[in-house]
């Protein structure tokens, strides 16, 4: 097979061709990244920058989009001024101040505050907007022939040559790397895992199933009349999260989004309520069924009226049913494969956490992938060992502030009622302020690139400096210094 973004028939005698790489090389390594979504697509966009060859492949026929609410964190928006995406980014959406938390019955529970009083300190603010419209925006930025859509992957072969991915149209494809970004229910960590499953080589806290807490409808409406609706003309993103009681253990939430849209969500806690239990063993996820389940909500109040009024003003074929699951994996890497985003990390939804930790899994790796040089076996797994050294304790650490959030906004058990008080009625907004601050200090960026300008007065952390500059760098002190010798 040729070193061309086509893909060939399996060839007689399995992994084993005149066109597999040389040992070692000066070209940088070949990619070949299973999923499209923003970690897939995050990824492409910084390889391109640095000037090394991939290949994003696709299992769909078509991106079908999620009319799902998110939430980006200044944790990634310097890799977007970076890239020269942020003032795109900030065309669809809307920054996220504050918000404010209501009972079922509109009664008030309690305000937070997301950047107020600290745009000086933090520099960025919280920005809001329908997840379809940045895939689509990372999308158009993937040159059209490194894309192949309807490639699910199969199965993949490696060894000290590389890596050959088969998919199930019956073609495979040769590379250095490969890099599974394809979701929570990753083709690659499944067939990775089954390896070394039989090699005895798999941690046993690696064979558990993920955790399933709730089950969430997510939808965006058509452009809404802002007589009805005034909140859409604002220039900050009005949002709020109701919380039902005993009797109603659900929570809905409504973001106003540019173009007068307003993003929702119905959020069911599993094991709480009898309809969401049998949500979740139901194995239709048709729009039919979203409709069942959008029926039976929609005497839900809101500010607006009721979440009925905002249903008929969305497209029920855009509505998607998702689980919050979340499981942190302990195998990553093996060979020349790696995973990122929810291939590798699930964490329960938490103001973008996953999508921000995905996109930075992206930043980082594309940072280990640049320092490869030469292009050998041996260079490759120790780029991959070291993205996973650098990368697990910061997923790590996240973990419980993603469960506190989860009981804080969708539990409905007697103790997450009273810590939900706790926190919205008796925590210090100064306490609320240094939290804040140190939830966005970690804010890395591509090594390649001219960094983005420092905003805000906040000490930040940064990624690891890049190895091969760090070695460029040297090697131009000693020549230069051998020439002024001379």
């Amino acid at each position: 097979m040729s070193d061309n973004t086509e893909t060939s028939p399996i060839p007689t005698g399995g992994f084993k061709g005149s066109d597999l790489p040389p040992l070692v090389t000066d070209r940088p390594p070949r990619v070949l990244i299973a999923g499209a979504g923003l970690a897939g697509l995050f990824l492409g966009i910084l390889l391109e920058k640095a000037g090394i060859p991939y290949e994003i492949f696709e299992r769909s026929a078509q991106i079908r989009h999620l009319g799902a609410i998110m939430c980006l964190s200044p944790n990634i928006l310097p890799a977007f001024e970076q890239l020269g995406l942020l003032d795109e980014l900030l065309s669809f959406s809307k920054p996220t101040i504050r918000g404010v938390m209501l009972t079922d019955k509109l009664k008030l529970i309690g305000k937070y505050s997301a950047n107020a009083n600290c745009s000086d300190l933090i520099g960025y603010d919280r920005i809001l907007f329908a997840r379809p419209e940045l895939h689509d925006m990372l999308l158009h930025k993937i040159p059209k022939e490194k894309l192949h859509m309807s490639k699910k992957v199969l199965s993949f072969q490696q060894n000290h040559e590389g890596v050959m991915l088969r998919f199930s149209d019956n073609t495979t494809i040769h590379g250095d790397i490969l890099v599974g970004a394809d979701g929570a229910h990753s083709a690659v960590r499944q067939h990775l895992y089954k390896t070394l499953e039989k090699d005895g080589l798999l941690p046993k806290a690696d064979t558990k199933a993920m955790n399933k807490g709730y089950i969430s409808l997510v939808g965006t409406t058509g452009a809404l009349d802002p007589v009805k609706y005034p909140g859409v003309l604002n220039e900050e993103s009005e949002a709020f999260y109701m919380i039902g009681d005993k009797d109603t253990p659900y929570t809905w939430v409504t973001f106003t989004i540019p173009g007068s849209r307003i993003c929702w969500s119905v959020i069911i806690q599993l094991g709480i309520a009898e309809f969401a239990n049998e949500q979740f063993k139901s194995s239709d996820w048709v729009p039919q069924q979203n409709q069942k389940m959008m029926d039976e909500i929609r005497h839900f109040k809101t500010p607006y009226g009721t979440m009925g009024d905002l249903f008929d003003a969305t497209d029920v074929e855009g509505v998607s049913k998702v689980f919050f699951e979340d499981m942190l994996f302990e195998t990553w890497n093996h060979g020349r494969t790696i995973l990122i985003g929810d291939a590798a990390h699930k964490l329960l939804p938490s103001s973008g956490a996953g999508a921000v930790n995905a996109m930075q899994d992206a930043v980082l790796l594309a940072n280990h992938l640049y320092d490869i040089f030469p292009t050998s076996f041996e260079n490759i797994k120790t780029a991959l060992a070291e993205y996973k050294e650098e990368r697990f304790d910061a997923i790590k650490d996240q973990y419980p502030q993603s469960y506190m959030s989860a009981k804080l906004i969708y539990g409905h058990t007697f103790s997450e009622r009273v810590i939900r008080h706790i926190v919205f009625n008796w925590l210090p907004k100064s306490l609320q302020g240094k939290q804040l601050a140190k939830d966005t200090t970690y804010r890395p960026q591509a090594n390649f690139l001219p960094e983005a300008a420092k905003r805000g007065s906040l000490d930040i952390i940064r990624q690891r400096p890049s190895k091969r500059i760090e070695k460029e760098k040297e090697k131009a002190a000693k020549k230069e210094a051998a020439a002024t010798v001379l």
